[in-house]
């Protein structure tokens, strides 16, 4: 929150939380939220969980009142009174993304209480099908872009092993691809 822009990184992990009790401060720092959103264009790999996703959207309405987020994502959410998701989840990939392939079943869990508003499908897709769980709309989770994979269900680690490979992997290869674009400047 008062940091002025993402230091250097091959890999952004941002895990739940609760974005909108911080939301005043988080929409405040515009500088930070540019360096996301820049390093997000750039490629930077990015894997994040319901609060990283809802921060990670256009904006999150809490009370009526709107407070821009990353702008990395095109989706809106806003908060609600009651859970829109709660429990266990279980999670079937099926479209491509930049960390799991098609056919792998993902374990998780959820607890949210806000909901989408609004996402431009043509920006952006939604990678899994909701077998257990609410997920985005209720039969999707998984919202991709770029290098970028958000989810409202939080993997587990245990039963998803998989997930810590595919972000190295993905920063290995994003620390790569950086270190031949400034070879070749």
């Amino acid at each position: 929150m008062r940091e002025k822009k993402l230091p250097p990184v091959d890999a952004l992990y941002i895990g739940g939380g609760f974005p909108e009790m911080h939301a005043q401060r988080l929409a405040a720092n515009v500088c930070f939220r540019n360096s996301i959103r820049q390093a997000v264009e750039n490629g930077l790999p990015v894997y994040a969980e319901c609060g990283g996703l809802m921060y990670l959207g256009e904006s999150l309405i809490i009370g009526g009142q709107n407070f821009p987020m990353v702008g990395a994502l095109p989706v809106a959410f806003q908060m609600e009174k009651r859970p829109q998701g709660h429990g266990y989840t279980l999670l079937e990939v099926e479209k491509e993304n930049p960390f799991f392939p098609v056919g792998f079943v993902l374990k998780g869990h959820e607890f949210h209480y806000s909901r989408l508003l609004w996402l431009h499908e043509g920006e952006a897709g939604l990678a899994f099908k909701v077998k257990r769980g609410a997920g985005i709309d209720g039969k999707r989770d998984g919202l991709y872009r770029k290098n970028v994979l958000a989810t409202y269900s939080h993997v587990h680690a245990l039963g998803t092993a998989e997930w810590g490979y595919a972000l190295v992997e993905k920063a290995r290869g994003y620390r790569l691809s950086e270190k031949i674009a400034m070879a070749v400047v």
